[in-house]
């Protein structure tokens, strides 16, 4: 079947979502085309609203509409304790085991030479500043358990012994090779509780 160049590229574009091929991205758009407009309208709305006025944070780079998250926001939080994770999924994975409560660092990514990721592309410029302010006691490195992840753990944990500051590492329940945002509440509480001293 033929499509005509605007059902086209509305399948296109739909596949630039995780886990959308070509045959997913074209159910989508027909079910929105034959069967709910007012949800494709709104879905549009959201998309450019998003696009528009969602921004980075400027303590932790986490998405936020305004310059501070609300994370960072909260002043309950132990200024002390800094968690650095990967990405926006780590954050809420983490935050709603409920076992956290201090700030977040998001690095965007890890280190990956072979990608030309390097530690300014991760954002170790910024997180260096926020560990020279002096609040921060520990920081709790909660990078994936990949072998960039541990490789990115290694070059943190080096970066706060130079600034004095206590590296710690979520270990116990964190499955090799997995991605925390997959991780249960239940295991991620016991991985906090669990972290150890990166010597």
């Amino acid at each position: 079947m033929s499509f005509s160049p605007l059902t086209r590229e509305l399948i296109e574009a739909l596949t630039c979502l995780p886990g959308v091929g070509p045959k997913s991205a074209q159910r989508m758009a027909l079910h929105l085309l034959d069967r709910d407009r007012a949800g494709a309208r709104k879905l549009a709305d959201s998309l450019q609203q998003a696009m528009e006025k969602i921004g980075r944070c400027e303590r932790c780079r986490n998405f936020s509409e305004q310059p501070v998250c609300h994370l960072c926001a909260q002043q309950s939080r132990d200024p002390s304790l800094l968690c650095v994770v990967e990405t926006p999924a780590d954050v809420i994975a983490i935050d709603q085991s409920g076992s956290y409560r201090g700030y977040y660092f998001l690095l965007l990514g890890h280190l990956s030479p072979i990608d030309g990721i390097g530690p300014r592309e991760i954002g170790a410029d910024v997180l260096e500043q926020r560990l020279a302010e002096g609040e921060v006691k520990e920081m709790v490195i909660a990078t994936g358990t990949t072998v960039e992840g541990e490789a990115t753990a290694h070059y943190l944990s080096e970066m706060a012994r130079q600034h004095g500051i206590v590296a710690s590492r979520i270990a116990h329940g964190v499955p090799m090779g997995g991605d925390l945002e997959y991780v249960d509440g239940n295991t991620l509480t016991l991985a906090l509780k669990g972290r150890r001293i990166i010597e």
